[in-house]
């Protein structure tokens, strides 16, 4: 891994918020509310409160109160849908970001998913997962990966049968979005011709997008999802990595804000999964690992207060939980060296 300077981390913290403001002036545009602002430890923050479709009063983090919130709030009093002046400086900021890391963009990845957040995945609950996951959660934590740990053609994208949002629903059309593209995206037949296809690629290409959600004591057959107009593919221990996603960026000469999983269970996830592959999974399985001894070492220099929670949380969600994030963490820390963490594997 490469540390990023100080100054690259810096505008990539600018970036997030000015993206996150920009995507609430998307959110909140066609919404009747009011604003208001609250004040902790000097700082002043602005939220946006409204009344849900089930009468319920909402209240929605903006962003801190500077020059941006301040315009948004002045946009939406005047009735204007979005803050179309920031696009310029969005640009910059991506473009001086990725200067600063040096990181390739594979531009078919990048507008595959740019389509995703355009038609609403990720406004719609939509988590990045998978390699792309791993890549962003670098970012956030102030490196960049060695190019031979973040190769991937695939695009894993995580969705809720059911979520509960502060917003009204909307309907994200995942098919429509990649026909738009016009890759050549076809969806990928089943085993079982009567099963509705999770997996979209393209013909003669390695590019595939996979889509997820979290397995329950029902069948293991694909489930369809109507406000994404798709079907998932139920998978076990899922559930854990996509709860209170984070926010993170796809970078590119204009920047994609997406959702990945927080970077501590992303890697807690990864301790898990290489339990549960298949024995022709090895190569995958020594990945899954590295991907998790990277993030730990990380977090328990600069966050080790995160790292226990973090785990409770997984192991108590049951004997089997438990049984495979200890023997991933053993198998992880056999390969790759001991961390310098003690956690307990009894759950309180």
């Amino acid at each position: 891994m490469y540390e990023i300077d100080i100054q690259t981390q810096t505008l990539y913290a600018e970036l997030i918020e000015l993206l996150q403001i920009v995507e609430a002036s998307r959110t909140i545009s066609s919404l009747k509310g009011s604003f208001s602002i609250k004040g902790n430890k000097g700082e002043e923050y602005v939220y946006f409160r409204f009344y849900n479709p089930s009468g319920q009063l909402e209240e929605k983090y903006i962003g801190r109160r500077n020059e941006q919130t301040e315009q948004l709030m002045r946009d939406h009093a005047d009735g204007k849908s979005d803050v179309m002046e920031m696009g310029g400086k969005l640009k910059r900021l991506s473009l001086q970001i990725q200067a600063g890391i040096k990181q390739p963009t594979d531009k078919a990845m990048t507008r595959v998913i740019r389509s995703l957040a355009d038609a609403g995945v990720f406004r719609n609950g939509g988590v990045l997962v998978g390699t792309h996951a791993f890549q962003a959660a670098g970012l956030m934590l102030g490196v960049t990966w060695t190019p031979e740990t973040t190769k991937t053609m695939d695009v894993d994208l995580a969705i809720e049968r059911n979520v509960s949002v502060a917003i009204p629903m909307i309907d994200s059309d995942i098919p429509a979005a990649l026909d738009s593209l016009e890759m050549g995206f076809y969806p990928v037949p089943k085993l079982n011709h009567k099963d509705p296809s999770t997996n979209f690629a393209i013909r003669k290409s390695q590019l595939r997008l996979d889509i997820l959600t979290p397995k329950t004591k029902g069948s293991d057959s694909p489930v369809f999802i109507k406000r994404f107009n798709c079907a998932a593919e139920p998978l076990s221990y899922l559930s854990y990595v996509i709860e209170k996603p984070s926010f993170s960026v796809l970078l590119d000469t204009t920047p994609v804000l997406v959702n990945i999983p927080q970077p501590v269970r992303y890697a807690m996830h990864k301790l898990i999964v290489s339990q549960v592959r298949d024995a022709s999974s090895a190569a995958k399985r020594s990945k899954d690992l590295y991907q998790a001894h990277q993030i730990l070492s990380l977090l328990q220099e600069n966050r080790p207060f995160d790292i226990q929670p973090a785990w409770d949380n997984l192991i108590g969600r049951g004997s089997k939980w438990q049984k495979y994030a200890v023997a991933g963490l053993a198998a992880m820390e056999k390969l790759y060296g001991k961390l310098d963490i003690q956690l307990m594997t009894t759950h309180a």
